[in-house]
């Protein structure tokens, strides 16, 4: 596997999952001090969730009827974070060349003069849906969230009211989001599916932070509706938020390419994962991310062998063939 990547990690891929039984207590309090007592992506995506709250996005109470003029604002907002994480992490790592490729997945470099993508570029192909339809349908699943709550139809909490669920919710947001990817996942792996939307998004074999929200409109709709569970289970607008920045922002943040951010030779930031750059390469493998284990359970986990990569092409013929 060596030749055939710049960098990867240690293989075979270890199992992270907190998901184990018997329980593994350890392994769960060592998940949650790296993922929420650090500053980690997580921990930064709330610190932004709060700060949208404070000083961004309007409130409830300007929520409770349609108007043009809040939802171009959360429009605006949502743009902006879109074009600030993807174009950031874009210029830092592929631009400037901060990095070099050091913890690079793949040896290219980003595709042009290309006819396989619309304006012959990668990165332009990507900009153009993420940007396009993607914040517009963001900006479409949180407006109407908004209005929901604001009007009493979706339930709401405050964290005086309920310290402990919105504490406890901000962690599983993550989780769900998980649980629900992996599910829409497959069904967009189904070849009718496959072949007439998400194929848009597979064109990026060799990922950039552009990639990661750069998808047909129908699987926009179909991966933002993670943000529905809002309309059934008792948020806060911090809650909505953080699960917006986590669908959009944080899409560029896994698909960069690299798997982490070197400050000084040191890694301060995880980014994208083997995990799921392997399902870019290999398709019908890695489905969902680390956190839920139901590659593993399904047998669709790939964990970078290549005895894997065998039984993964193998799988697609079958699929295929069907």
């Amino acid at each position: 596997m060596s030749r055939e990547w710049n960098y990867h990690p240690e293989l075979p891929l270890h199992d992270p999952s907190i998901f184990h039984w018997p329980p593994r207590p350890a392994h769960l309090l060592r998940w949650v001090a790296h993922n929420w007592l650090t500053l980690s992506e997580r921990v930064m995506m709330v610190v932004l969730a709060v700060l949208l709250w404070l000083f961004v996005y309007p409130s409830l109470e300007v929520a409770q009827s349609f108007a043009p003029g809040w939802i171009a604002q959360v429009w605006v907002a949502n743009f902006l974070l879109i074009a600030a994480s993807a174009g950031g992490l874009h210029w830092f790592f592929y631009m400037r060349k901060g990095q070099g490729k050091k913890l690079k997945f793949e040896h290219r470099d980003q595709g042009r003069n290309n006819k396989l993508w619309d304006f012959s570029d990668q990165v332009k192909d990507n900009m153009f849906w993420s940007l396009g339809s993607g914040v517009a349908q963001l900006t479409g699943f949180q407006v109407v969230t908004m209005w929901l709550m604001a009007n009493g139809y979706a339930p709401t909490i405050t964290f005086a009211s309920a310290p402990v669920w919105f504490v406890l919710w901000l962690v599983l947001i993550p989780i769900w989001s998980a649980f629900h990817f992996y599910w829409v996942h497959r069904l967009l792996h189904q070849p009718f599916l496959y072949k007439r939307v998400h194929a848009l998004h597979h064109r990026n074999v060799n990922i950039g932070p552009w990639s990661g929200f750069s998808m047909h409109p129908v699987e926009h709709f179909i991966y933002l509706s993670s943000l529905c569970i809002h309309w059934v289970v008792a948020s806060h607008s911090i809650h909505l938020f953080f699960h917006v920045v986590f669908q959009g922002p944080g899409a560029a943040m896994t698909h960069t390419g690299y798997e982490d951010l070197l400050i000084r030779d040191k890694r301060r930031l995880a980014l994208g994962t083997f995990y799921h750059q392997l399902h870019h390469r290999y398709y019908e493998c890695n489905y969902g991310n680390q956190e839920m284990p139901w590659d593993r359970w399904f047998g669709t986990f790939h964990d970078g062998s290549t005895e894997a990569t065998t039984e993964t092409r193998a799988r697609k013929k079958r699929m295929h063939a069907r």
